[in-house]
Formats: structure tokens, sequence, C-alpha cells
């Protein structure tokens, strides 16, 4: 089947293959001669088309924005809690701060959800004072 353009298909053409009565195993065409020419294509309808796809392919929309920050900011909250158990067993550990670095490097766009984006914020200000009350100062 080929599709010539928006909502307009056609079946594809071409000869059907015919058994000639013969000995047994035995398999051969009728005619060369009785092929068909394939459907021609029609004209493209220009990039236009394409370029308008890839641009509303591109443009998020306000829920999927939404969850991706509010993933975010709970991601920032399950790591101020891991260091919070790191600090009550007495095992910092060095990667954890990195991480909150990392953490801390996504807080700082914002999603444009006002709620959102001062709650995003309270987060991102708990984890720079983690950080900043871990990492040694320099003399």
């Amino acid at each position: 089947m080929r599709i010539y353009g928006p909502n307009q298909t056609s079946s594809a053409t071409g000869t059907s293959a015919t058994r000639k009565a013969g000995p047994a195993g035995q398999f051969s065409l009728d005619s060369a001669s009785e092929t068909t020419k394939p459907a021609t294509a029609s004209a493209s309808s220009g990039v236009g088309g394409l370029d308008s796809l890839l641009a509303l392919q591109a443009v998020e929309d306000s829920g999927a924005r939404r969850k991706r920050f509010a993933r975010r900011g709970k991601s920032a909250l399950d790591l101020l809690d891991e260091l919070k158990a790191e600090l009550l067993a007495a095992d910092m550990r060095r990667d954890t701060l990195e991480r909150l670095q990392g953490t801390l490097a996504q807080l700082t766009e914002k999603s444009g959800t006002p709620g959102l984006d001062e709650v995003l914020g309270e987060i991102e200000l708990r984890v720079a004072v983690e950080i900043a009350k871990r990492t040694p100062k320099a003399a």
C-alpha cells in the first residue's frame, strides 16, 4: 500500500504469480511481459508539513513539564533524606554531596508554575545550605 499524502492511500499494484500445470515441485510464471508498471508517486507537498510536525513535537505540554519538575524536587528531597541518614549513622559519603550539587544545578531552572516554583525554590535553598555546611572551608 502506498501513501500519497494526508488521508490518501491506494492498494499496491502488481502481478500475481500463477502456477502452470507441470511436474510436481516446479514453479514458473505465466509471462514476464504481463507485469504492470508501478503507480507513480505524487509530487511532494513540501517541507512545511514536516517543519510543523517537528515544531509540534518540540513543544512540551504543561502537565509533562510540571511532572518533570516535581520529580526533580522529589529527587532532591530523597537525597536530603539520604544525607540525614548518613549523618545519623556517622557515615558521611562524598558522593552524596556531589549528587546534591548536581541536583542543585537542576533546581535552578523555573517550571513556569508559581506554586511549584516556590516549593522548588525552598528545596533549592535547603540543598544549598546543606552543601555549604558540609563543604570544607578554604583557609
